[in-house]
């Protein structure tokens, strides 16, 4: 088993993988109460075409199949379903599919082990039939309408599809309502099959653990799976080109939303991930973040109600910068976020801005070791970035001012820009 430690938090994740290729990765927090686990596999929306490990031929299936598993996997065989099993054992439990992974979870604080054997016992065993996957097309296509109706979501899968042209982030995660009906039990068994393999998964646990004493029980629960070689995804190829500079669509809501994106390239270097994406983050809070000039200017000009949601999102095949915000006037703020931009290009960057965004952002990087579902979801979404989450706050002390001006050059370009509007009709 291997220990990192961190001294900045004074946490350690060990971390071991198993013989049949499951990777268990465990935080303990000595005293608290709490118990998080999540049992994720690499499996997400955008892998709709892939190569079986042992097949030669390419394998491409309708849209949506990685989310109608998870809500799949639940059902049972004697007629139970394990999240009524997980809720009357008094855990907290849940699934969820990315662009990237599926993962199923809980939090417990009594009858940890109980809802793990109901956990390891679903995962591992799906129960698929004709009719019971039909009944399912139903309830998610009704999942289906309910996001298309959503304007927060519209908003931002527009910027997504005005950014990528070929990329399959352009794909809903649900998939459409056409799509979900050619699933059928044969395509999800064979997904199940391939992407459901323990090479393929990791587990994280957070909470009061002793490892090696969780690590045995995780392998008693296990049905023994042999080691399957590597699937091979295909991804059609992306031009670094956006597609269209901007969209506008007309729902229900009493202020326009918008999403300004910006289209970025995947860095070639896993260890440049960490340090591009904190870079960003401190760019995005000084040009118009809380505490930024222009944001004031824009609230003082009632142009922003409230601060704007910031992220960079980034995975193995994408990477791009989306901001979040209400306004009446998008259009306004998208020109004076690009002058903001291009002003600060022609400046020296305040050190003094620079350190103290640097620390709240960093101080924000902390707080989140202090929640064991936190953690959990930290450490298994870079993960499967092959990232290490202490990695972020280590490299927060080797940003430096000019690195930062190098990535303002690099990825903030209006050429790669976008503006999503949702406004009323």
């Amino acid at each position: 088993m291997q220990v990192i430690e961190n001294l900045s938090v004074k946490e350690k994740l060990y971390i071991e993988k198993l013989e049949n290729g499951l990777t268990v990765m465990i935080i303990p927090k000595k005293g608290i109460r709490k118990k998080y686990v999540m049992w994720a596999t690499h499996y997400g929306s955008i892998d709709n075409k892939f190569i079986v490990p042992g097949e030669q031929n390419i394998t491409k299936v309708p849209d949506g199949v990685a989310h109608f598993l998870e809500h799949k996997m639940f059902e049972q065989e004697n007629g139970t379903n394990s999240l009524d099993t997980l809720t009357a054992l008094g855990v907290n439990a849940n699934a969820y599919t990315t662009n990237n992974y599926t993962t199923y979870l809980f939090e417990a604080t009594d009858n940890f082990y109980p809802a793990l054997d109901e956990l390891m016992d679903y995962v591992q065993k799906p129960y698929f039939t004709d009719e019971n996957v039909e009944k399912e097309k139903g309830i998610i296509a009704q999942e289906i309408k309910m996001y298309d109706d959503y304007p927060d979501w519209v908003v931002y899968m527009n910027a997504i599809r005005s950014m990528y042209k070929n990329n399959p982030i352009i794909i809903d995660i649900a998939g459409s309502v056409e799509s979900i009906y050619k699933i059928d039990k044969d395509i999800l068994y064979k997904c199940y099959n391939t992407f459901y393999n323990p090479s393929n998964m990791v587990m994280c646990f957070c909470g009061d653990f002793n490892p090696k004493e969780l690590i045995e029980e995780v392998k008693k629960r296990l049905i023994e799976k042999p080691n399957q070689a590597e699937i091979k995804r295909i991804y059609e190829q992306e031009p670094e080109e956006i597609v269209e500079k901007r969209t506008e669509q007309t729902m229900e809501v009493s202020m326009p939303l918008f999403v300004i994106g910006i289209k970025d390239k995947i860095p070639e270097k896993k260890e440049e991930v960490v340090k591009k994406h904190i870079a960003i983050e401190i760019l995005l809070n000084m040009i118009i973040g809380k505490s930024s000039n222009l944001y004031k200017k824009l609230y003082e000009n009632e142009l922003l109600v409230s601060e704007p949601f910031l992220e960079y999102e980034f995975g193995e095949n994408y990477a791009h910068i989306a901001i979040t915000g209400t306004s009446n006037n998008p259009d306004k703020i998208l020109q004076e976020f690009l002058e903001e931009t291009e002003k600060l290009k022609k400046e020296e960057i305040n050190e003094e801005t620079f350190n103290r965004i640097k620390n709240m952002l960093y101080g924000n990087a902390v707080k989140e070791f202090n929640s064991v579902s936190d953690i959990s979801r930290m450490f298994v979404t870079d993960y499967f970035n092959g990232i290490n989450s202490f990695d972020y706050l280590e490299n927060y002390k080797q940003i430096k001012p000019e690195y930062v001006k190098q990535k303002l050059n690099e990825v903030f370009l209006e050429e790669k820009t976008v503006l999503s509007i949702v406004k009323n009709k």
